[in-house]
């Protein structure tokens, strides 16, 4: 993609593909999609245009010296001086390595990762069809191979592969085996709701303590977050001193 290909312009005004690229990633996500070939980046385009053209029209009608569009406007810009104000207080705020150690110590209790599987499954419809595989899985087809040849699944396209789940993610016939078998084995035919599984445990990890190193990014999140609002809450206490105030509840 070439941004500053121009698309089109109106008087004078140039319509690039970065205009129009930046116009698309403000839609919704679904609505966007219907958006993504090249008819649909040339509706946006005309959009654009119908867009600039209300603009210059707006221009030359003066509404940009209206009481009411310049009330808006001010509106707009305190809001964003609020938001700047906001981020230029806080935005250097940083954790340090003992911060966040010290609170990972003080909140361990926090940090308990529950027992979990990673596991891949094979899923059919019928038994025989689930034992049928099974038995070429025993001669020597990969379960990956297998899954991507024989499951329903959409996830027969990473070769059966789940990620890792704890428990009370998956229905209760398929955790209860999945739970039980040892890793690198594969399960006989387990039925659910959904069909018959061939299921395949990668590894197991007890429940105990997270480390510090998984749940390092969440901690500096939460420290820093304190942090901010203690800056916060000690400027505006400062400004409350500083300028008047009367508040009616």
């Amino acid at each position: 993609m070439n941004p500053n290909k121009v698309l089109a312009e109106v008087n004078g005004r140039k319509i690039t593909q970065q205009d129009a690229y930046a116009f698309l990633n403000q839609l919704d996500p679904q609505i966007a999609m219907q958006f993504q070939s090249p008819e649909g980046i040339n509706r946006i385009v005309d959009e654009l245009v119908n867009q600039e053209l209300m603009y210059l029209d707006a221009v030359e009608n003066n509404f940009d010296k209206e009481e009411i569009f310049i009330s808006e406007i001010e509106k707009i810009k305190a809001n964003a001086l609020k938001q700047y104000a906001m981020n230029k207080l806080l935005s250097d705020v940083s954790a340090t390595e003992e911060e966040i150690a010290k609170y990972y110590d003080d909140h361990k209790q926090y940090f308990k990762r529950p027992e979990a599987v990673r596991a891949s499954h094979i899923l059919v419809k019928e038994k025989d069809k689930a034992l049928e595989i099974l038995k070429e899985i025993n001669e020597g087809l990969s379960f990956e191979e297998a899954a991507s040849k024989y499951s329903t699944c959409p996830s027969k396209e990473n070769g059966g592969d789940l990620g890792e789940f704890t428990k009370g993610k998956m229905v209760p016939e398929f955790e209860e085996a999945a739970f039980s078998i040892e890793e690198g084995k594969v399960s006989n035919p387990v039925k659910t709701q959904f069909g018959y599984h061939l299921i395949k445990v990668k590894y197991k990890k007890e429940a105990g303590d997270s480390t510090l190193e998984e749940v390092k990014d969440q901690i500096t999140q939460q420290v820093i977050g304190m942090k901010q609002q203690e800056i916060y809450m000690g400027k505006t206490e400062a400004l409350r001193r500083k300028y008047e105030i009367k508040i009616n509840y």
